[in-house]
């Protein structure tokens, strides 16, 4: 999908940024549309280094587009690119990408105007060909009823399994040719190096890798809860003192800001706000964020889980479903410049997810890892009180999204499954 929206975007910026977590294919999309590719972390015999310090303008040259890989290895390049693009006047010069956000002083001129911003995520189950795409977002969007469909071979057994697979593989590119064991080995193998290499890079600070994996763990059990950072500074000093280490709530609780500031800038962690809508009732809503990583994958490593012990916990898999949902209805929201936000007010009231499109227009979505009769008819409730609580009438639709085999509709409310959503 960033494929076509890259071709699309070079048609009218002059230079398109791509950020996103390591290993979610951002070079292979980018290179594929590049004319001059500079590969700026990969500098084996010294080459990037001394061009760029002897004639830094050397890598802004040659056939356009030209993609600058891993551009915050060179944080200067931000400012040169964007003068580049003010000089030539031209669209679709240079591609930039990112797995790490570099400190403000590396972006402190505005790149409005000249860069164009794409988020790359980790695969949809459309994009990795685990949803049949049956139903349409944008379709939705548009007021398009899904047309009622059952799947005759649905199994319930096979289906928790088969979801418990696609959580614990994740959406990365790089284990589409692996089997289930291995993939969850190579993930494991990315958390640690998460852990030991790239919080320490990503700003020069010198941190345990012991505390990173402690951080990480808790807030993969807080997965798709509000699970405050005093709670995760809570269990990371509560380890400390079980390992006999002396340390106090206010150390505890700088270290647990650090290292998620350093997850935020490295993209593996990307919460889920609250939405801020206009309400007929005086209800207060709530704001603490509900805790999400870029693919629920990533909680599978930290929590040492497998398909297996996921299929026998579903509490625990609800929670990472929720969030595997999450995953895809950002992807498949991007190209309408959606956003995805929570409601919950002070009544206890929540809504899993709000999809939120520029002009307006607005979705429900309660996410149910079942498809029987009481978990539909627990969301259906939710779904129509939250909408009687808001005043904004650009209500596009509400759905409950399952882990089902059918398709249908009831009253206003469409039930679709996750493997067969598409953008």
């Amino acid at each position: 999908m960033i494929d076509r929206e890259l071709n699309d975007t070079l048609r009218w910026s002059g230079a398109v940024l791509i950020e996103g977590p390591k290993a979610c294919g951002k070079t292979q999309s980018a290179a594929q549309r590049a004319q001059t590719v500079w590969e700026l972390d990969n500098d084996r015999n010294g080459r990037v280094q001394a061009i760029w310090e002897t004639d830094a303008g050397r890598l802004l040259d040659g056939a356009t587009p030209v993609l600058l890989d891993e551009w915050q290895t060179y944080p200067g390049l931000w400012n040169m690119v964007r003068h580049e693009v003010d000089d030539r006047r031209a669209k679709g010069q240079f591609v930039l990408t990112g797995s790490a956000t570099p400190d403000d002083d590396a972006r402190r001129h505005s790149g409005a105007g000249r860069f164009a911003v794409l988020s790359m995520r980790p695969m949809s189950l459309y994009e990795s060909g685990h949803s049949t795409g049956r139903v349409s977002l944008s379709r939705l969007f548009e007021g398009e009823t899904p047309g009622r469909w059952v799947d005759p071979d649905w199994d319930a057994r096979a289906a928790l399994t088969g979801i418990a697979e696609r959580v614990a593989v994740g959406g990365w590119p790089g284990n589409l040719d692996l089997d289930t064991v291995d993939a969850v080995r190579m993930n494991q193998e990315y958390v640690q190096l998460i852990q030991h290499n790239d919080i320490p890079r990503i700003d020069g600070v010198r941190r345990s890798p012991d505390v990173a994996a402690k951080v990480m763990r808790s807030f993969s059990r807080g997965i798709a809860t509000r699970m405050s950072e005093r709670t995760i500074a809570c269990d990371l000093r509560c380890g400390e003192l079980a390992d006999g280490a002396e340390g106090d709530d206010a150390t505890s609780r700088n270290a647990v800001n650090t290292h998620l500031s350093a997850l935020r800038r490295l993209k593996i962690v990307e919460d889920q706000d609250a939405w801020q809508p206009s309400l007929r009732s005086a209800r207060q809503l709530q704001t603490t964020p509900k805790r999400h990583f870029v693919d629920p994958s990533i909680a599978v490593a930290c929590l040492g889980a497998s398909p297996r012990t996921l299929a026998d916990d579903p509490l625990t898999l609800g929670h990472l479903f929720e969030s595997l949902v999450l995953r895809d209805l950002r992807v498949y929201s991007q190209p309408l410049r959606g956003r995805a936000f929570f409601y919950r007010d002070s009544k206890q009231l929540e809504v899993d997810t709000i999809l939120v499109l520029p002009d307006g227009r607005w979705a429900a979505i309660e996410v149910k890892l079942s498809d029987s009769a009481d978990a539909i008819g627990s969301a259906v409730r939710t779904l129509d009180a939250m909408t009687e609580q808001v005043a904004d009438s650009r209500c596009a639709f509400k759905a409950v999204i399952t882990n089902g085999g059918a398709i249908r509709t009831r009253g206003d409310i469409h039930i679709i499954p996750i493997t067969h959503l598409a953008p």
